[in-house]
């Protein structure tokens, strides 16, 4: 259990912190402000993602003490396998990796969306059709050349990727920071009136703010990077802890600040104008701000490297978890191979590679199918995570933790109650996040893998 890998230590405070940070910030921030201010309001979605954060938080608490307890590489399924066994690991572990895989393939198949926002003559050569969506050459071709690009920067080393991580992500905070700024300085408290709160009634305006509240964590997943690179990092295990929650800090407050930025630059009828052309609200608030339409595409780069930082970080954390359960005998043992050179799990890194370089071949479409059913498995991985956190604080209790949590009880409980509520909001219909049809297929088909691997590599070993 506390056998330690060959894996460099290299990553040090601003290479972890960038690592989660740029995980949480995808592309949602770009085109999903519009729809949370129609649906709760500006307060409102602020207000709904500080409950939302509030919930990750929880488990982000777990995660912290765990962490800096079992530093090493493929957290989760350490957590798991000490508090569970076998079987509850690996139930753990297949289903997160599922949720990393998920969101890589998604991204993939994202990139070229903004680059067509960017240079809108970029579509060209129709291949076929997929579940209603169209598939064009050049829209494969920069996916492809993208996942190969950002495959090869992670099988270089992980402090290679934690610098294009670091650089992307400044890029992010940036734009954000200059939006912010300008809206503050051009918008208007005027542009607030009849979206501050959406509803009449208390009790409509509160089901509004919930309905972003439910959402929220689902666009804060990414900070359970950090335990899955545990054994690469180089700094205090203490201060681990501290900047995984740190990192979660950091998302809730740059998702509501935009949030407000946006709704301080446009009133009602302009985000409905927004919303009713290209969707991208929060590029319109830029373009109004600066009265430019050039600083709406630097929004949209911003979104851009949104998209690779999350793509970078769940490559990253499922190449680790893939190795960590390869390690342990229950996926085949090639995937447990270190590059001789840079000590990165090479195979685990060109197999998730692989299935990124198919993915745009399938469609956006089917792929937010996929990335649905990666949201419900990471929701199940954390869930289990929580229900760790209480069993060995229990079985263990004189385990050393650098990272302590006080009032473990109420912590875990609450862990595991607000995770195991997202479970069943997947479940739940007219949750507003209930799984498809499709959804559940990939789901089941992704469970089916896995019993397949979990009892061959049994018998193997």
């Amino acid at each position: 259990m506390e056998k330690k890998t060959s894996f460099d230590k290299v990553l040090n405070t601003t290479d972890v912190l960038v690592v989660a940070f740029g995980a949480m910030i995808g592309w949602g921030w770009v085109v999903s402000s519009g729809r949370w201010i129609q649906n709760a309001g500006v307060i409102g979605t602020v207000l709904g993602f500080i409950i939302g954060g509030i919930m990750i938080y929880f488990v982000g608490m777990t995660y912290a003490e765990l962490t800096t307890a079992m530093p090493n590489v493929g957290g989760e399924h350490t957590f798991s396998l000490r508090a569970f066994g076998r079987t509850g690991s690996f139930i753990c572990t297949w289903f997160l990796i599922l949720s990393y895989v998920g969101v890589v393939c998604f991204e993939a198949c994202s990139l070229p969306t903004i680059i067509q926002y960017i240079f809108p003559d970029f579509k060209f050569g129709y291949m076929y059709t997929v579940a209603g969506f169209e598939v064009y050459a050049s829209w494969v071709i920069i996916a492809s050349v993208a996942t190969i690009f950002i495959t090869v920067i992670n099988i270089l080393g992980i402090k290679t990727a934690a610098l294009l991580q670091t650089i992307l992500t400044v890029t992010i905070a940036l734009v954000g920071i200059i939006l912010v700024i300008a809206s503050a300085i051009n918008g208007s408290p005027d542009n607030l009136n009849g979206q501050i709160i959406i509803g009449d009634a208390a009790g409509v305006q509160l089901k509004n703010v919930l309905s972003v509240a439910v959402v929220a964590p689902f666009f804060l997943f990414g900070f359970d990077v950090i335990p899955q690179v545990a054994e690469e990092i180089r700094i205090p295990l203490k201060k681990v802890g501290q900047v995984l929650l740190l990192s979660i800090g950091c998302a809730v407050l740059f998702y509501a600040l935009v949030v407000f930025a946006v709704g301080y630059a446009l009133n009602s009828q302009q985000v409905s104008a927004a919303m009713e052309g290209a969707g991208l609200v929060t590029a319109n608030a830029m373009e109004k701000v600066f009265r430019s339409a050039v600083m709406a595409k630097v929004i949209i780069i911003g979104g851009l490297c949104g998209i690779v930082t999350s793509w970078n970080s769940f490559l990253i954390g499922g190449s680790r978890a893939i190795f960590s359960m390869a390690e342990s005998g229950m996926l085949p043992k090639g995937f447990s191979k270190l590059d001789p050179k840079y000590k990165t799990p090479v195979n685990a890194l060109l197999i998730i590679g692989v299935l990124s370089f198919i993915s745009p071949f399938f469609g956006r479409t089917m792929l937010i199918w996929i990335s649905d059913a990666a949201s419900f498995a990471c929701c199940l991985a954390y869930c289990i995570v929580a229900m760790s956190f209480l069993v060995l604080r229990k079985k263990e209790p004189k385990m050393e933790r650098p990272y302590k949590i006080k009032h473990y009880k109420f912590v875990g409980v609450t862990a595991v109650i607000l995770s195991g509520f997202m479970v069943v909001m997947y479940m739940l219909p007219g949750s507003g996040c209930t799984l498809t049809m499709e959804e559940w297929i990939i789901t089941g088909g992704w469970a089916i893998l896995g019993i397949i691997f979990f009892l061959t590599c049994r018998e193997g070993k």
